[in-house]
């Protein structure tokens, strides 16, 4: 059987939980951190949100509007000071396997090869050996690093080590997808990569993925539906519903850039991000 992504997929007995795509609530959730010296900060406040099973989220906004913090929250990380997460009508109250999380660095197992950072999730549920294989093997054929699963975590590339982030998230067959700045330091052609193999695994998975980002085409071209937020306290300024993801899946993303839309809305969304960092620096040089 050829697969989508070019490679002869083999004939697996895992499959992904198509039925399971749960909607994620957030509530009028706010985050006050009390500090040391007895002042507090509010970085976020009264976020609502609802995200239906299946979509891609992206999140941009000005250094310390709140945009890891509120991600943080949605894994558990977190307990927000008001309001509720909740998925499917669930509290989210800890982190869970039901949403998986891939950070900006791997933070991946140094000591593990690769099949063994991609079969943790499975082997700390005890599924059989067989199971084990079958999914590290679907999953390492998916991100395009079969030949590489005996290597050590510190042969390979940033972009590889990614690679391996993503298919170990994926081995617990998450409902929702949380990746904080995935992608943000790898190079510009791994980077690209990178995206193209982010809107297969959504198109093929059909899971939910929010993804934070400081790159304004990089929001552009996975966010089905992209969030601005506001400086700190932070708060949804604007919202856009997008063309880009849906047309990204399985095509040239370059080709994707040139789309009648997408400069408008980058040079619209760059503006307002801009405006808003010199907001942010007015306040400094004032001292408010």
């Amino acid at each position: 059987m050829q697969g989508r992504f070019g490679v002869k997929d083999p004939e697996p007995t895992f499959s992904w939980n198509f039925t399971n795509m749960s909607d994620l609530t957030i509530d009028c959730v706010s985050m006050r951190f009390n500090l040391p010296s007895g002042d507090s900060i509010l970085a976020l406040e009264n976020i609502s949100l609802d995200i239906k099973g299946g979509e891609i989220l992206t999140v941009l906004g000005p250094s310390g509007c709140g945009k890891t913090t509120l991600l943080n929250i949605v894994a558990g990380f977190f307990s927000p000071t008001s309001g509720i997460v909740s998925l499917d009508g669930r509290p989210v109250t800890e982190p869970g396997p039901e949403r998986g999380m891939v950070f900006q660095q791997g933070a991946l197992f140094e000591w593990m090869n690769v099949r063994d950072n991609v079969a943790f999730g499975p082997s700390v549920k005890k599924l059989p050996k067989s199971e084990i294989d079958d999914i590290v093997d679907r999953l390492l054929e998916v991100v395009g690093l079969k030949d590489f699963k005996d290597k050590a975590i510190y042969e390979l590339s940033g972009g590889m080590q990614q690679r391996v982030a993503l298919a170990r998230c994926l081995a617990n067959d998450p409902e929702v997808i949380l990746m904080d700045e995935p992608l943000g330091a790898l190079d510009a052609l791994t980077r690209e990569k990178m995206q193209g193999l982010v809107l297969n695994l959504w198109d093929e998975t059909k899971k939910t993925i929010i993804l934070i980002t400081h790159s304004v085409e990089e929001a552009l071209l996975l966010g089905g539906r992209l969030l601005v937020m506001a400086p700190r306290p932070g708060r949804i300024h604007k919202e856009y519903r997008l063309p880009f993801a849906a047309l990204g899946v399985g095509a040239d993303l370059r080709e994707i850039k040139k789309h009648d839309e997408f400069g408008p809305r980058r040079d619209e969304i760059l503006s307002m991000i801009w405006d808003m960092e010199e907001e942010i620096m007015g306040r400094m040089e004032t001292g408010m």
